[in-house]
């Protein structure tokens, strides 16, 4: 490989959110952080070259967004899913959550319903109550460890008053990367309703089949005018820190307003450095996600072969997209507060607990593999060690 993915660099010192509030977080120190959404990998060269280039210039006032920044984001959708956007289509907002605030506030009114499918992204939940809306639970369904959307249930529970659909596409935390006829399926449920999709898509590049992710806009012409698409680099190339995200519609009506909302909450600006990083890592750092999903896949096989083979009370499939893995600790017999007292305490992890995703989430931790080989294993056997001194 060209790029080193084996190295494990100290991230303490550094305000990490991840490994500095450890303490805040967990109550203790004494854990290995595998949670929040971000790498311990470094950022592609290319990226920290940009970034370093722009910073020597002794002045940071107010960037402007030129061409370039787009350019480089329509040519990265094309090379990697094929698709045709625009950059008149083309919003800025400073990440995918607080775009999903304002889009809630945009096209809802108070008191108007908006679905989520849990277990899910647990600031879904919170955008939607903090804008005065309802929430509407459509569960995934499991099978054998694996989700499917519940259609049946979703038809059910919509109403007049059920405006606006939120999708995770690739899902977080379960793994899913849907396919055309569960998406199709989907959209024609929605568009029959008068219900907008926020189709949040910011793993979409962090599948492990080439070509398996379809973004939603692209499957029809009907489809693309009825939903709103959000991506990011700052999970593919691990630049959450900057703050630069990307919406898009091909619906004029929909883009102004979403516009006029997203100026109206002075959102629009976004970082100075995240501008540099975006243009450096579409068109210079496809070499360098090509090796980072070769690692990450190695990652995840490594965690569902070890427990099946050390721990199989513990469960998780390779997921299809994302570097999250969606453990199920309920053979254990544990449950609530006593499974995350067990994982922080006897384990000592820093995972993310299943119920923060919904309810649907009992008995499963999320953990995140975007780490050295080396820190697995090393979270491998604190785990076995816990699950051994549980049961002996």
């Amino acid at each position: 490989m060209k790029y080193n993915f084996d190295e494990v660099i100290d991230r303490i010192g550094t305000n990490s959110s991840k490994w500095d509030y450890r303490e805040k977080i967990f109550g203790t120190e004494d854990v290995l952080p595998l949670w929040v959404a971000d790498m311990d990998f470094p950022c592609p060269p290319c990226v920290v070259e940009a970034i370093i280039k722009r910073a020597q210039h002794p002045i940071y006032g107010y960037p402007g967004k030129p061409r370039e920044f787009y350019a480089a984001a329509v040519h990265w959708l094309k090379r990697r899913f094929g698709v045709d956007v625009q950059p008149e289509w083309m919003a800025t907002v400073p990440g995918v959550v607080p775009g999903i605030h304002i889009a809630i506030e945009a096209f809802t009114n108070p008191g108007d319903k908006v679905v989520v499918q849990p277990p899910v992204y647990h600031p879904f939940f919170r955008a939607i109550r903090n804008r005065g809306r309802q929430i509407v639970e459509n569960p995934l369904m499991e099978k054998d460890g694996r989700y499917y959307m519940d259609f049946a249930d979703l038809r059910e529970k919509i109403d007049e008053r059920t405006r606006m659909l939120i999708l995770c596409s690739p899902h977080n935390p379960v793994g899913r990367v849907w396919e055309r006829d569960e998406l199709l399926e989907l959209a024609d449920i929605c568009m029959k309703n008068d219900i907008i999709i926020i189709s949040d898509e910011i793993h979409s590049d962090l599948v492990y089949e080439k070509g398996k992710h379809i973004p939603l806009f692209s499957l029809s012409p009907e489809i693309s005018n009825h939903c709103i698409t959000f991506i990011s680099v700052s999970k593919t190339f691990n630049l959450a820190g900057l703050f630069t995200s990307i919406a898009f519609t091909e619906n004029p009506k929909i883009l102004r307003e979403l516009k006029m909302a997203i100026h109206k909450a002075s959102m629009e600006d976004i970082n100075l450095f995240g501008i540099e990083a975006l243009i450096a890592a579409y068109n210079e750092g496809e070499d360098w996600l090509e090796e980072l999903l070769l690692y990450l896949k190695g990652n995840a096989e490594y965690i569902s072969n070890f427990l099946r083979e050390r721990i199989p009370q513990v469960k998780m499939q390779v997921p299809e997209g994302t570097y999250l893995g969606w453990m199920d600790f309920r053979e254990l017999g544990l449950r609530g507060e006593e499974l995350k007292e067990f994982i922080i305490r006897k384990a000592k992890l820093g995972l993310n607990d299943g119920m923060m995703f919904g309810a649907q989430g009992e008995g499963f931790q999320r953990i995140n593999f975007a780490c050295s080989r080396k820190t697995l294993e090393e979270a491998m056997l604190r785990l076995e060690k816990a699950v051994k001194e549980l049961k002996a």
